[in-house]
């Protein structure tokens, strides 16, 4: 992943991840944690620049 950037990767990922998840009706349990680590993660990276 040469000249990616990981935080954007990881917010690209929840961005669909929430677009997707009431659209397929799916329930996980921690669901919400998940998801609030992924954006966390990737806020934190983009920030930092990573």
């Amino acid at each position: 992943m040469k000249g990616r950037n990981i935080g954007m990767l990881l917010a690209g990922i929840w961005f669909v991840l929430t677009g997707l998840v009431p659209l397929l009706n799916i329930h996980v349990n921690h669901l919400h944690v998940i998801m609030a680590l992924l954006a966390l993660a990737a806020g934190i990276l983009i920030l930092l620049g990573r």
